[in-house]
């Protein structure tokens, strides 16, 4: 029997954000027509009344065929120019929890 692996579409958008929902994040898609000379490919926002995090996806970033996931807020949790580069939403939902990024539980953007 062969197994069969499942193609990780993590770079895609619309997956994305559809795992950062499953994971009880408010996430909302910001933008995804960059310029095709642009590495950025699309860019989203979580958890957009706490702490406001755009995740923006580079591809062909540091190398050809890789991804890279930048995350930016303003430097209050993600300092400086902090990235990943994975291919696990499991490490991204990790690294959001660890900085303080709440769930839609804590989240004032639903009860407003």
């Amino acid at each position: 029997m062969t197994h069969t692996h499942k193609k990780n579409k993590l770079k895609t958008a619309g997956y994305f954000v559809k795992r950062l929902k499953d994971n009880g994040f408010v996430t909302l898609r910001i933008f995804d027509k960059y310029n095709d000379k642009d590495p950025r490919k699309w860019t989203v926002l979580v958890d957009p009344s706490g702490a406001s995090v755009y995740i923006t996806c580079f591809e062909n970033t540091p190398f050809l065929g890789e991804y890279l996931f930048s995350f930016h807020d303003g430097n209050q949790n993600f300092k400086g120019n902090f990235s990943l580069r994975t291919d696990s939403i499991e490490v991204v939902v990790n690294r959001l929890l660890k900085n303080n990024v709440m769930q839609k539980q804590d989240s004032e953007f639903l009860t407003k």
